[in-house]
């Protein structure tokens, strides 16, 4: 059995599924052990808006991951998504401390300063993620941190989000006797599960389509400079399915994920399905054309508002890596195809990788989240035992020289 410290656990809430996935940090980075899923039923829109519903759902998907991880589970890394997340860039200037280098205090006061910035008091901060520092005027820098200069300025991009909406999230994790150790933007979670250092650096878009919001994040030389949430998603595609086909929600889902199509002209005029009827009335025989052609228009709304928030976040011609995309709902045939055509650059769709492990279990954009929090979740834990080695290397050295002068003198 795995130690207690050594497990990840990352904690998708999802609109339409809940997932836990349970990661072991090894020698070879990490692999996955376990994965629970279920269907989601108190969320709308990316937002807790029943909390028994959500903490039973929560429940049930900790549980499934436990017996197949064969462990127990008290802390997670949870996922937050919804149209009251916003991003903002901000810019931060000091001077340097003892004017001669750049030292991990400096680093931090500029961030500090950069973090500055009126923000509502319904709202809290939940990422500052750092794009650039700049030493007297020399721009660029990634690591200022013993470098030469008397001012030191931070580029980051603040990333808040509603204090309610995060609360009741950590509420419903609680309430299943789990700790909280992050709240992470789902986009940014799938960003490290799916994008590779190439793309980020050239500059590439990641679309993450759900079941009630579609998230945008945006990539530029290595760092994050924009990102958007959308309420739309695959549950509208369902919506649509649903009243078009005159069928109940719930066969409107499994038609969708097992006949849907995002571009009709990839479907032939000879394909049928066999749709179930509401009421009681018997099922009938529909071309398989009729649905996606429900679906298309939809699909096209969703790629065409993602492009406007693209051309309104001013990063449209530094994409040079084109699109991403993933999430559950990006799974329907055609999806990259209609991508292309409306947002005129390269579209591939992201799966999860870097990982060990239960890999083809995980192997789906719709588990890309899951997997991008297991792994922000490592390199947190990373960070903090290097942190804690250089503290307790440093505090030795203290007490040395401590012993030393009481020695001598």
């Amino acid at each position: 059995m795995a130690r207690k410290e050594d497990l990840i656990v990352g904690l998708d809430i999802g609109t339409t599924k809940v997932c836990a996935i349970v990661g072991e940090i090894t020698h070879d980075g990490i692999d996955v052990i376990g994965i629970g899923s279920h269907p989601s039923r108190g969320l709308r829109k990316g937002v807790v808006v029943n909390i028994e519903a959500t903490v039973e759902s929560i429940k049930k998907a900790i549980e499934e991951a436990e017996l197949m991880a064969g462990c127990d589970i008290t802390s997670v890394y949870a996922g937050i998504s919804g149209n009251h997340v916003k991003g903002i860039n901000s810019h931060g200037i000091v001077a340097v401390k003892n004017k001669e280098e750049v030292t991990e205090y400096d680093v931090t006061r500029v961030i500090d300063a950069a973090k500055a910035v009126a923000i509502p008091m319904d709202r809290e901060v939940i990422h500052v993620i750092p794009q650039e520092f700049i030493v007297d005027e020399q721009d660029g820098i990634k690591e200022p941190i013993g470098m030469s200069g008397v001012r030191l300025e931070a580029k980051v991009h603040i990333i808040s989000a509603a204090l309610t909406s995060a609360q009741n999230i950590v509420k419903c994790a609680n309430r299943c006797g789990l700790n909280v150790n992050d709240i992470v933007l789902e986009p940014l979670a799938s960003s490290e599960a799916t994008l590779s250092a190439d793309e980020k650096e050239l500059g590439v878009v990641l679309v993450d389509i759900g079941g009630g919001t579609s998230d945008l994040i945006i990539y530029s030389e290595g760092s994050v400079v924009y990102t958007s949430v959308l309420s739309l998603g695959g549950n509208h595609m369902t919506n649509d399915i649903a009243v078009g086909l005159r069928t109940p929600a719930s066969e409107a889902e499994k038609i969708k994920q097992k006949y849907g199509c995002a571009l009709s002209s990839l479907v032939h005029s000879d394909e049928t399905i066999e749709v179930p009827s509401v009421g009681g009335r018997k099922s009938r025989i529909l071309s398989r054309q009729i649905l996606a052609e429900i679906i298309e228009p939809r699909v096209e709304e969703i790629f065409s508002l993602i492009r406007q928030e693209v051309v309104k976040s001013g990063y449209e011609n530094v994409i040079a890596s084109g699109v991403v995309l993933t999430g559950g709902a990006t799974l329907l045939e055609g999806m990259p195809e209609l991508a292309e055509q409306v947002f005129d650059f390269p579209v591939r769709r992201g799966y999860p990788r870097g990982m060990g492990g239960l890999v083809d279990v995980v192997k789906s954009p719709m588990y890309a989240t899951g997997v991008g929090l297991v792994m922000h979740g490592s390199r947190n834990l990373r960070d903090s035992k290097e942190k804690m080695t250089e503290d307790g290397v440093y505090r030795k050295m203290k007490e040395k020289m401590k012993n030393w002068f009481v020695e001598i003198f």
